[in-house]
């Protein structure tokens, strides 16, 4: 792989230049102030999780602000890389503290989402328009798997994660509608990706926050 490759997939860039895609960069700074919030609402010694995934977000915030100024694939690494993990955080969250998993059988299930991304990625790449945006719709697809199962512990948390799989369901369609609709909104969808993301992402580590004080009481 060349890693100084370019990469131009998204409808504001118009050229290689560093501030070619302005809104797409700035708009990272929502990112920033998510993870801000959510680092200073778990400060309790069982959050431990939670604040790793606002420095996880953080991550995010700089990784996409990388990609969206240099637009090279070690960028796009930079990109994708904080957020897998913040899925697979997340998912081992879940997994121990709201199914109840002892720590190494949850992070077993957690390994489980790459084979099931690897088999559920070729399926939505034959379906039209899901193919865009294929593997985040895996994130969704799984938390409406996973919801019924967690409201039978805990009814408030699934209603929580099913919040945030509606806004990344909203967020995932403006992404995917960026080089769709370029022509007639030239700056492109995809601010609102970041937009709607940075508060997802916030309360679903909040979903999570008020799931483990409830447990402490």
């Amino acid at each position: 792989m060349d890693w100084f490759q370019q990469v131009d997939i998204y409808c504001e860039r118009t050229d290689f230049s560093y501030w070619s895609e302005p809104l797409n960069a700035l708009t990272n700074l929502f990112y920033l102030i998510g993870a801000i919030w959510a680092a200073m609402r778990n400060r309790e010694p069982e959050l431990g999780i939670a604040r790793t995934l606002a420095v996880l977000l953080g991550c995010i915030a700089v990784g996409s602000f990388l990609f969206h100024t240099h637009a090279t694939q070690w960028a796009a690494t930079a990109d994708v890389t904080p957020i897998g993990l913040f899925i697979l955080t997340y998912l081992f969250a879940v997994n121990r503290d709201v199914m109840g998993m002892r720590w190494w059988v949850a992070a077993g299930a957690t390994l489980l989402f790459l084979p099931y991304a690897a088999a559920l990625v070729p399926v939505l790449d034959r379906l039209p328009f899901f193919q865009i945006s294929n593997f985040y719709w895996t994130v969704p697809i799984l938390i409406a798997a996973y919801a019924p199962f967690v409201a039978r512990r805990a009814p408030e948390t699934a209603r929580g994660m099913l919040i945030g799989a509606g806004i990344l369901t909203v967020s995932i369609t403006l992404r995917s509608l960026d080089l769709i609709l370029c022509e007639v909104w030239p700056v492109g969808t995809h601010i609102f990706w970041h937009t709607l993301n940075a508060i997802m992402l916030p309360w679903m580590i909040e979903v999570y926050r008020r799931h483990r004080l409830r447990a402490a009481v």
